[in-house]
C-alpha cells in the first residue's frame, strides 16, 4: 500500500494486537511487535496506534511514545512502499557508501529520511547494518543488497518503482516495507527459507576450519586439540584467572602502590 489516507486500526488488527499480547508472560512485553504491526497497517506509528497500544496494555501514551521514539526502526512519518537504507559507516563509506547515498539522493530528489513524491521510496542514511564483509551495502525493507555501486543502486530503485521483482543478495524476494513490518511483528509470510541466508565472505572462516580439521571445543570439555598443552577446561581457566588476579594484587601491595589512585604509600 502506498502513501495516501491512513487506514484505521480495524477489529482484525485489534484482534492481532491482542494475540501478540497473549504470547508473553507479561502483556507489556508485546509492545515492540505491536508497534511493528501498527506500522504494517498504517505506515508509521500513528497517534491512534500509540493510544490503542497504551489502552490495550494499560500503559500511558507517554510510555508508549517513549518506546516508539527511542528505537530507530519505528517512524512517526508515513513510509514509502519501499524503505532503502544506505550504510555510510566507516567501511561502507570508504568503499563507496557516501557516493551511493548522494547519487540516490540526487536521483530520487529526496534527502535523508524523506519519501519520493510518488510515495514509492523512503531513503535513509544508516550508521551500520552489520555487513562489513559485503561493503558497500544497502537494505530494502530490511533485506540486504551487497557490494553496491552508485549505478547498481540507481538501477535497483528504478526497478522497485517500476514494480519489477528484486531478489535480495542474502534473503527473500523484496515485497514491501509494510509486509516486512508484519513479519517483524511476528506473523510469518512463509518465505523465511527463500534465497540464500549466508554468502561466501561470511562462510570463509568455516571453509578454512573444515579444510584444516579445526573444530570448536565440546561444551563442558577441554579446548584445543588432543595433547595440546595450552588446552584448558573451564574450571582450570577460571582458577588460573583467580591465581593471576591474586598475584597482581600481591605485587601491588609489595610495591607500595596505591592501586586506586596510583600514588605511593608514603604520600
Amino acid at each position: 500500500m502506498s502513501q495516501g489516507v491512513t487506514p484505521p486500526l480495524d477489529e482484525a488488527t485489534i484482534a492481532e494486537l491482542r494475540e501478540l499480547m497473549g504470547r508473553y508472560p507479561q502483556a507489556r512485553s508485546a509492545l515492540l511487535p505491536m508497534l511493528h504491526l501498527v506500522q504494517s497497517v498504517q505506515g508509521s506509528v500513528t497517534s491512534e496506534g500509540v493510544e490503542t497500544c497504551a489502552e490495550l496494555l494499560g500503559l500511558t501514551t507517554a510510555e508508549v511514545s517513549g518506546v516508539a521514539t527511542f528505537y530507530t526502526m519505528y517512524t512517526r512519518r508515513t513510509m514509502g512502499t519501499h524503505h532503502v537504507g544506505v550504510c555510510t559507516n566507516t567501511l561502507c563509506a570508504v568503499m563507496g557508501g557516501d557516493a551511493i547515498f548522494e547519487r540516490l539522493s540526487d536521483h530520487l530528489d529526496v534527502g535523508n529520511d524523506e519519501t519520493t513524491a510518488d510515495g514509492q521510496v523512503t531513503l535513509e542514511r544508516f550508521e551500520c547494518i552489520a555487513a562489513c564483509d559485503y561493503a558497500p551495502v544497502l537494505t530494502v525493507n530490511w533485506e540486504f543488497l551487497d557490494r553496491q555501486t552508485p549505478e547498481s543502486a540507481v538501477d535497483l530503485v528504478d526497478r522497485l518503482r517500476a514494480g519489477e521483482p528484486v531478489q535480495a543478495s542474502r534473503g527473500a524476494t523484496i515485497t514491501s516495507w509494510r509486509d516486512a513490518e508484519r513479519v517483524l511483528a511476528g506473523f510469518e509470510d512463509g518465505r523465511a527459507d527463500e534465497g540464500p541466508s549466508a554468502g561466501d565472505a561470511s562462510l570463509a572462516g568455516l571453509r578454512i576450519a573444515q579444510e584444516r580439521g579445526w573444530s570448536a571445543p565440546p561444551i563442558g570439555g577441554t579446548g584445543g586439540s588432543a595433547g595440546d598443552p595450552t588446552a584448558h577446561s573451564k574450571e582450570a581457566a577460571e582458577a588460573e584467572a583467580d591465581t593471576r588476579r591474586a598475584e597482581d594484587e600481591t605485587v601491588a601491595e609489595e610495591s607500595g602502590a596505591d592501586v586506586k589512585g596510583g600514588g605511593s604509600s608514603d604520600d
